[in-house]
């Protein structure tokens, strides 16, 4: 007898979401590369140039960002920049740490399409 027992979810173990869309459909595999967009002073100014900046899964590449952007926004997608920010070393009083790393994504939208809801500046 198990003491501990896994708790089941909608993902599977490679971090997708399985939706399905009726009894008769087959499922469909819905990537859950979007972790949340990134707001700040720049991010606002990329907004102005048709650029908004994402943060997403460390394992994520290119071409599945943007299809997550496209299903996601319903805009079109024409460039998709990665940056991999590394954790740093930091000092918490006596004890030697890091900060998480991370990945973001700056996705340049066809002209014309745009994110409501990112074009606040801060």
């Amino acid at each position: 007898m198990a003491i501990f027992t896994k708790k089941t979810e909608d993902k599977n173990e490679a971090g997708y979401q399985v939706a399905t869309a009726g009894s008769s459909a087959p499922a469909v595999v819905i990537p859950t590369v979007l972790v949340q967009p990134r707001i700040s002073e720049k991010a606002s100014h990329l907004a102005g140039l048709n650029k908004y900046v994402f943060k997403v899964r460390n394992s994520a590449n290119k071409v599945e960002v943007k299809k997550a952007i496209e299903s996601a926004y319903k805009v079109k997608v024409t460039q998709v920049n990665m940056i991999t920010n590394h954790g740093k070393k930091r000092n918490f009083g006596r004890t030697a740490g890091k900060t998480s790393a991370f990945k973001k994504a700056i996705v340049t939208l066809k002209k014309g399409d745009k994110i409501e809801g990112m074009t606040e500046t801060i």
